[in-house]
């Protein structure tokens, strides 16, 4: 006989994934496709890496003295950047832009205000694929290396940092150096397809008439040959400033590409007829493949979600296991800014979908350091406070079975009802009964009474879903008193 004493349930804790039960089953992606082999002439990834190492020397010297000393902050200005200088034998103003890339690499890690090693200097020496991955996040941060010229207005300098990826690729698929004029006349050709895209004033005639540059819509035009109307020491041009600009965006390119160049990504010299041109190093060459190869692997997969806005993008990884969503992220990554891809996944987090705000998140994991500024400005913003620090504390080292512990016992049962809202809305009546018992309260009458108190929004949709899913019938009747409750507005 079945008793009608409400019962004190005790849930099973179990490991917080909090968007694990909101996944549907695995979609067939059929035969794996072959590993892709990188260009010919490509170092191996074991002289990849320590070309990386060379790169980064500097950072890794200062993170290792930062490691060492009680006294160096997030910024490693003053007294710190003194003894850091003295320590290594160098000048504060190479300390500081050595520790600028420790912290864009995660060498250093940032908590409150002191600072401990990263996880990535500790397998620095040892693991080449963390070298590696450190090179590619500074790169993914290039615009940083170099400050933008004051006098440039904040939209040209975005629309650049927006075009770069474009010029990179012509870079990486011509195979050798292109005239920087070239890449002049692609970065005019991108900034007005962008302008248009708004419906803005197109730039127009960005330069003399007499200084004329041919197209390169693609590899092969970047390759055939001396540009046409260019003579001997023709560089990117005199090109005028276009609406808004501020300055000549050939000023623009010569900072994107000297910024470049500060990471390691490339070289710029003069070429032939003394016309300056630009190249890939060996690490660049490396990088933007990859970047390429993701691209083309989700251009050819069955989600094929590139192209898509985040929103959609997200939607169309839903159905995903998390290993083949993270390469859809990584290739919808790899063909936009970083900076304006966060914005744009942050944006996605900001809306009513709670499963898109739990797979923005898990997209911003594979951004990595690059994301920490925008997720760290986020952290006060009620719907986003949970998610980004669960993201922090994995970003910082933690063990992510354990980081539910860096959060508020409010904010981890608001976290609870967010997440059942993306059960009760995108997964099936047997999932939402199991996140029952991912709860942080002990006992389902000690749930019921802090989700009522905790006051997200969804709360009596949640809870009429899982009172209509649970097979205890004294269970499902207290949750649909405790919904009524919220319903109510009563206690």
């Amino acid at each position: 006989m079945t008793s009608r004493t409400p019962r004190d349930s005790r849930l099973r804790l179990v490991p917080h994934r909090p968007m694990a039960a909101a996944r549907r089953g695995v979609a067939h992606r059929g035969p794996a496709r072959p590993a892709p082999r990188p260009p010919e002439g490509t170092p191996p990834p074991s002289e990849l890496a320590r070309q990386a190492r060379a790169e980064l020397a500097g950072a890794v010297r200062v993170a290792r003295w930062a490691a060492a000393d009680d006294g160096a902050r997030g910024t490693l200005t003053g007294p710190a950047a003194e003894r850091a200088a003295a320590a290594l034998g160098t000048a504060p103003d190479r300390v500081r832009a050595d520790w600028d890339r420790a912290r864009l690499v995660g060498l250093v890690e940032l908590h409150g205000g002191t600072t401990r090693p990263g996880w990535r200097l500790r397998a620095w020496d040892r693991d080449d694929s963390a070298v590696l991955r450190g090179w590619v996040a500074l790169l993914d941060a290039w615009s940083l290396a170099r400050p933008a010229p004051p006098e440039a207005e904040a939209a040209a300098v975005a629309e650049v940092v927006e075009a770069v990826p474009q010029l990179l690729s012509l870079l990486q698929l011509s195979a050798g150096p292109v005239q920087l004029a070239i890449l002049l006349d692609l970065l005019e050709q991108r900034v007005a397809e962008l302008r248009t895209e708004r419906c803005e004033v197109p730039y127009g005639a960005l330069r003399p008439a007499a200084v004329e540059t041919v197209a390169a819509p693609d590899a092969a035009a970047a390759t055939a040959g001396p540009a046409a109307g260019t003579g001997p020491g023709a560089g990117t041009g005199p090109s005028a400033p276009g609406p808004d600009t501020g300055i000549p965006l050939a000023a623009l390119l010569d900072w994107a590409l000297d910024a470049l160049a500060a990471v390691g990504a490339l070289v710029v010299g003069d070429g032939a007829e003394g016309r300056r041109e630009a190249v890939l190093t060996p690490l660049g060459n490396w990088a933007v493949w990859v970047k390429l190869e993701q691209i083309c692997v989700a251009a050819q997969s069955p989600a094929g979600n590139i192209e898509q806005p985040a929103a959609d993008m997200l939607r169309g990884c839903a159905g995903l296991t998390p290993g083949p969503a993270r390469a859809e992220y990584r290739a919808w990554l790899a063909a936009r800014p970083v900076a304006s891809a966060v914005t744009e996944l942050l944006d996605v987090a900001r809306g009513d979908d709670a499963l898109l705000r739990g797979l923005a998140f898990e997209a911003l994991r594979v951004v990595g350091a690059p994301a920490e500024p925008a997720v760290r400005s986020v952290t006060e913003e009620p719907w986003l406070r949970p998610y980004a620090l669960l993201w922090l504390a994995e970003l910082e080292g933690g063990d992510p079975d354990d980081a539910l512990g860096v959060l508020t016992r409010e904010e981890a049962t608001w976290l609870w009802v967010d997440t059942a809202a993306a059960v009760a809305d995108h997964g099936e009546s047997p999932l939402l009964v199991r996140h029952l018992e991912s709860a942080v309260q002990g006992t389902v009458p000690a749930l019921l009474a802090e989700v009522r108190a905790v006051g997200h929004p969804r709360t009596v949709q949640v809870l009429v879903a899982l009172a209509a899913a649970h097979p205890d019938p004294v269970l499902a009747k207290a949750v649909r008193r405790a919904a009524f409750q919220v319903h109510t507005g009563g206690s």
